[in-house]
């Protein structure tokens, strides 16, 4: 049966090459949100990779398939979506340990439990757990406005919200006039 390759694959090692040089960029520092950062976007890129699946067409007379054209295809984004959310759901809880180097004061991360497997390159990980935008809180600023009922008891609210309300990396308060840090393992979003 004759097929051919098709030489128009998506190059998903260049893209990769790329989002370390553009996403890893700001995350440089020696503290525990940048080797959390670092790990969970190379989950993401892994994650890309991992999903490339092989797309075909048929050609010939009549749809005979007499010959085939092969590449290689991304996942969709839904796909990565679903799986990067189970993921997110999944994450794993880890502490931050300093210790000096060369460099100075430098901050790791290691499973906190030391009862659960360690975290793959595949996992999620997270140090400190997201405050909650649908209750109230008054050490964090954050105050109930009237429709958040509705929006709030979504179920895709307790992950997707707090990337919405996201001005950067800060959620401004209005009326404490305060900026809270949002502490998210993945921000699956971009604001435009």
């Amino acid at each position: 049966e004759g097929w051919k390759w098709g030489g128009c694959s998506e190059d998903a090692e260049f893209g990769v090459l790329v989002s370390r040089e553009f996403a890893d960029a700001r995350e440089n520092r020696p503290d525990a949100r940048s080797a959390m950062n670092r790990h969970n976007n190379e989950a993401g890129r892994t994650t890309i990779l991992d999903h490339l699946h092989l797309k075909s067409k048929c050609h010939g007379l009549s749809g005979s398939c007499e010959v085939k054209t092969c590449w290689w295809a991304q996942p969709d984004f839904r796909t990565i979506g679903d799986y990067l959310k189970d993921k997110y759901d999944s994450a794993s809880e880890m502490a931050v340990e300093k210790h000096r180097e060369s460099r100075g004061w430098v901050e790791t991360l290691r499973a906190r439990y030391a009862l659960y497997k360690p975290p793959t390159e595949r996992d999620l990980v997270y140090y400190e757990v997201s405050p909650n935008f649908c209750e109230p809180n008054p050490e964090t600023g954050v105050l109930r406005d009237e429709g958040q009922d509705m929006q709030c008891n979504l179920p895709w609210n307790r992950w997707l919200r707090p990337a919405l309300l996201r001005s950067g990396t800060q959620h401004e308060n209005r009326e404490a006039q305060r900026e809270v840090p949002l502490h998210l393992p993945l921000v699956l979003l971009r604001q435009q």
